[in-house]
């Protein structure tokens, strides 16, 4: 973060300072365990554990002060009433000087591959200068702050991802920092149950293209007819990103290698350059080409774009991890979360991978509302459908998908089984696996099945 005063942590956040005015020289963070000397310890209140009880050890750690509703006497202290509240102003004070300096902003939004597509494009527009991404998932009221404020005076670009919710979320996490450029995927049916429809979806993801400046760009995903009918909302230049001949940043002769890694050739401003995806799966040159698009509006030329795609490799956990065992059995983590189409999209990719047998560990698909049960039954055909030997369905939740696919063809208890729990799924593949065999496993966050995934490797990819 750029150096600030308390006093003027105070002022951006409408706090009041208790305690001696000291420079923070150093990071932002909630977590007490990593903090050093100069850095801003914030206090958030969560469900299980609050972070007022660890301003004693932030001050014995040398923390220069910390935003808080609660002040410790310890530690010097910004009061506020609503912490989440005041790190997003902290943020966009921060922003507005970062923005007034040159710093470039792009937000990235959509149904599903928001990590991954954040990913690559980080990884491209550092080949261009020095650039700002976030770790993992930080796309809320908490995360996107702590992205904006990892960013300084030397930072170029900063990417931010964006997720939602319900409506005006988008629109919210925009005023912390307002993007110049603005990526829109697609839209599916992650949180059908809270938005209701697609529809309002759509609606709530056009948030960030209408809050782009006149003279930004939205990069739309002309493959989606949903996002590209997003283009009215704005008064940006639109850049149309897709396979199709109409559009200004395209893929053309999409091949994939022996791994289910893509390959295809970059088309974009009248020029040609072959791409090398080192990133698992069909589906990531939907996310390749908006990171490109994404790049090339603010400012690379598509040699080098291409180039840097070719050499971005995978950055978040649980997103596509391909790992072999010693053994010979291959475990596809794919378990960060899961909803209709990005299950449909790991199938695939999985159906790509050369395997003796294609094994599908799937769990629960959250947040669907009305649709949840037609759209597990609905899994369980489409897996069957991309020719998957081997069905395990993990826990209540995905009982219909182990009935669908017996219905599509699998046979029950030996081709399609349904196991209560994490623990049954182990001991179940623990006697099933074989050399040769691929599994993918996937489901929503909540189900935590990347723990799955970690026991089928532990003391396994040695043996």
């Amino acid at each position: 973060m750029i150096a600030l005063t308390l006093a003027e942590v105070a002022e951006l956040t409408g706090g009041t300072l208790s305690g001696a005015t000291a420079p923070v020289t150093g990071a932002v963070t909630l977590d007490s365990r990593s903090l050093a000397p100069g850095d801003l310890f914030v206090a958030v209140a969560g469900e299980r554990v609050d972070g007022h009880d660890f301003l004693p050890a932030a001050a014995a750690a040398g923390a220069a002060g910390a935003l808080c509703a609660r002040p410790d006497p310890a530690l010097a202290c910004v009061v506020v009433d609503d912490v989440v509240a005041a790190l997003g102003r902290l943020a966009a004070g921060v922003h507005t000087r970062l923005a007034a300096g040159g710093l470039v902003t792009l937000g990235i939004t959509g149904s599903s591959g928001k990590t991954s597509t954040k990913d690559l494009l980080g990884q491209v527009l550092a080949a261009a200068g020095p650039t700002v991404s976030p770790p993992g998932s930080y796309n809320n009221d908490i995360g996107l702050p702590l992205t904006v404020l990892s960013a300084d005076e030397g930072t170029r670009f900063l990417v931010l991802e964006m997720g939602a919710r319900g409506l005006g979320h988008i629109a919210r996490l925009c005023r912390v920092a307002r993007p110049q450029i603005g990526v829109v995927l697609n839209v599916g049916s992650a949180h059908l149950g809270e938005f209701g429809s697609p529809e309002v979806i759509a609606q709530a993801k056009g948030e960030l293209v209408e809050a782009l400046p006149d003279d930004g760009t939205a990069v739309l995903n002309a493959d989606d007819p949903r996002v590209i009918g997003m283009a009215p909302r704005t008064r940006a230049r639109v850049l149309r990103t897709g396979r199709g001949q109409d559009a200004d940043v395209r893929a053309a002769e999409v091949t994939l290698d022996g791994s289910a890694r893509a390959r295809f050739t970059l088309v974009a401003a009248g020029e040609e350059h072959p791409v090398a995806l080192q990133v698992v799966g069909e589906h990531q040159v939907a996310n390749a080409l908006s990171a490109a698009g994404a790049a090339l509006a603010a400012g690379m030329a598509p040699a080098a774009v291409a180039a840097a795609l070719s050499a971005a490799g995978p950055r978040s956990r649980w997103r596509m991890e391909v790992t072999r065992r010693a053994d010979g059995v291959t475990v596809v983590n794919d378990a960060y979360n899961a909803n209709p189409e990005s299950m449909r999209a790991a199938l695939a990719a999985l159906a790509g991978l050369p395997a003796t047998r294609r094994v599908a560990v799937l769990g629960g698909m959250a947040e669907l509302g009305a649709d949840a049960d037609a759209e597990h039954r609905r899994l369980g055909v489409d897996a069957v459908a991309a020719g998957v030997d081997v069905v395990v369905a993990v826990g209540p939740d995905a009982v219909g998908i182990a009935e669908a696919a017996v219905t599509a063809g699998l046979r029950a208890g030996e081709g399609s089984m349904h196991v209560p729990d994490r623990a049954a799924a182990h001991q179940l593949l623990a006697e099933e696996l074989r050399p040769g065999d691929v599994v993918l496993v996937k489901a929503s966050r909540s189900y935590g099945l990347e723990l799955l995934a970690a026991d089928l490797l532990d003391g396994e990819a040695g043996a």
